[in-house]
């Protein structure tokens, strides 16, 4: 365990587990996990490069902030990466990291992205958001309404040990959660939308290898709006596999970054 700050200065932990020679990877988890979630794929990617595994603002052993917008979460990633001297790594987000690797790699020169699970239509998301923002504002509610989101994604492949695992070192807190979809909340689909937009406006000049990789079906089109965004962006389902494709099957999650980096 280690730790620095962000440009605002909120306190931020990570892992940093130094393996072999390759470029090394920055894991960053969803919401209200830690880097903690990642500990099966660091496992079996540390022989060969060095992985650094955030926690995000509010999230795992960092401090709390009066900021949990996406761009203040991409400075977290960011903050870390300058922090160790890390040149060009490639970012992996699962859920809410995938949203966060998506915008620092918008201003940042990085080998890749793999973005697991996450779309980045946030405008559509945002929707589901304030269905449940009454329950989300309540604090009796909050939790119950939160273990019910990630039971619904999670999908019949994960085991019940793994579920288990990334259950023990959740920090659900309300305000956490509230901040970071306050966009969502407080914003229209077509504000998000142009938010979204601008996060990935940066794209379009550089090449930037990006892999989205989903085990619950982004929806017909997704694919070619993203490409549009992110050219040259693959898209993949891995059917049936949940929110957690990358714990369902890690052995199979470890040989798709390989080859995709290779």
């Amino acid at each position: 365990m280690a730790s620095t700050t962000a440009s605002d200065g909120t306190a931020l932990v990570y892992d940093d587990h130094d393996g072999g020679s390759a470029t090394p990877v920055v894991l960053v988890h969803g919401i209200t996990e830690s880097a903690a979630s990642w500990d099966p794929v660091i496992e079996r990617l540390t022989p060969d490069r060095r992985v650094v595994a955030v926690d995000l603002r509010g999230h795992g052993r960092s401090g709390v902030a009066t900021d949990y917008g996406f761009h203040a979460l991409a400075d977290d990633v960011t903050s870390v990466i300058d922090h160790l001297g890390l040149e060009r790594p490639h970012l992996v987000g699962h859920s809410l990291g995938g949203v966060v690797v998506s915008v620092a790699a918008g201003t940042r020169e990085v080998a890749s992205v793999i973005n697991v699970d996450q779309s980045l239509q946030l405008d559509g998301f945002g929707a589901q958001v304030a269905a449940m923002e009454d329950q989300l504002r309540d604090p009796a509610a909050f939790p119950l309404v939160m273990a019910a989101v990630f039971d619904m994604m999670k999908g019949d492949k994960i085991t019940d040990a793994e579920m288990a695992r990334l259950n023990d070192n959740r920090r659900p807190e309300q305000d956490v959660v509230l901040g970071i979809w306050d966009m969502l909340l407080n914003e229209s689909s077509e504000q998000v939308g142009a938010a979204v937009d601008a996060f990935l406006a940066g794209y379009t000049s550089r090449s930037v290898p990006y892999l989205a990789l989903f085990g619950l079906d982004p929806g017909d089109g997704y694919g070619d709006w993203l490409a549009d965004r992110i050219p040259g962006a693959t898209t993949e389902l891995w059917a049936d596999h949940g929110h957690y494709p990358h714990l369902v099957d890690v052995d199979r999650f470890t040989d798709r970054l390989a080859t995709f980096w290779s």
